[in-house]
């Protein structure tokens, strides 16, 4: 049997419901999902932030690079909202250029980031 995560089966609600609703609610579809994405997201890194926490309560707390969460952060946005947006457009059966423009714009954005990060 194949374990399925939250993600995929949101995936896969969405994109039942879009066949259901037709595609003038495709734009609240995909909002929805990339609202519940967000929160799955926020979720993981509280849980991960939590787990970092040492477990003594006399041992001073250890505060983790900024760099190094906003690394994680910015990885995991990305990722969700490029293969959201693929997925979006997919769905939309639109041209492949507004996807490609996502896809550049995600990519500026890692580049600035890693570059101003080395400052």
């Amino acid at each position: 049997m194949e374990k399925r995560s939250p993600t995929g089966d949101e995936l896969r609600a969405s994109v039942e419901a879009r066949r259901e609703l037709g595609p003038e609610y495709e734009d609240s579809l995909i909002e929805g999902f990339l609202d519940k994405m967000g929160q799955e997201i926020d979720r993981r890194v509280e849980e991960r932030v939590a787990a970092r926490v040492p477990q003594k309560p006399e041992a001073p707390a250890v505060r983790p690079g900024v760099d190094a969460g906003q690394r994680l952060a910015l990885a995991i946005v990305s990722i969700v909202l490029g293969v959201g947006s693929t997925v979006a457009f997919a769905i939309a059966d639109r041209r492949a250029g507004p996807m490609i423009l996502v896809w550049l714009g995600i990519i500026v954005v890692n580049i600035a980031f890693a570059r101003g990060s080395r400052r």
